[in-house]
């Protein structure tokens, strides 16, 4: 088996995730070409870990221990799949096991539960989601941008000569006093916001 890459929208901002055949002891000896997986998650940005409710937490185990001697850190969540098979308390004895993981359940047949995975894959990424707004209409796909952008960061997104030209904006969010504030170029854009250029 081969690494799968798959895109998928989350908040509606394009996520690429890429699924990797199960590591099994010895994987950073190359055992089950362990090697080249671990090379994968090397280029990631973020893991998430999947064990299925209800079972052998050392196969978890096992394989976060691979991931530590490989020396890769990144951040991570843990999804408890099949959780609508599992008895109750499944999800509770992975927390347990793994208590420095964030854990989150999930079940196809639960569209509440798979909100939650999609807002924790979200959440692994450190970006913020931004929407632009032009002539009153309000974009639907937003701009993924780090943390602490400005909404000169939101112009040269769009467009480098748009961050050299433009003279403010007009923000909606929680970074705005009050919606459609008027702000200048240095004025810092929270994850949500809805931001006009003005020029």
């Amino acid at each position: 088996m081969r690494p799968v890459p798959a895109l998928t929208r989350i908040g509606g901002v394009l996520v690429q995730l890429v699924e990797i055949p199960g590591l099994i002891g010895g994987a950073s000896d190359d055992r089950g070409g362990g090697r080249a997986l671990l090379g994968v998650l090397r280029t990631a940005d973020a893991i998430v870990y999947c064990a299925r409710a209800g079972g052998d937490p050392g196969e978890m185990a096992t394989v976060l221990a691979e991931v530590e001697t490989a020396g890769i850190d990144k951040p991570a969540v843990l999804a408890v799949t099949r959780a609508d098979e599992a008895g109750p308390g499944a999800t509770d004895a992975i927390r347990r096991a793994f208590p420095t993981l964030p854990v989150v359940a999930v079940s196809i047949l639960d569209e509440r539960s798979l909100d939650a995975f999609r807002d924790a894959v979200w959440a692994l990424t450190g970006l913020i989601r931004i929407r632009l707004r032009h002539d009153g209409v309000v974009d639907e796909d937003p701009l993924a941008l780090a943390p602490g952008s400005t909404a000169e960061d939101v112009a040269d997104s769009v467009h480098h000569d748009l961050a050299a030209s433009f003279i403010g904006a007009r923000v909606w969010g929680t970074s705005a006093r009050f919606d459609g504030q008027r702000v200048g170029r240095t004025h810092e854009v929270a994850d949500g916001d809805v931001v006009e250029i003005l020029t």
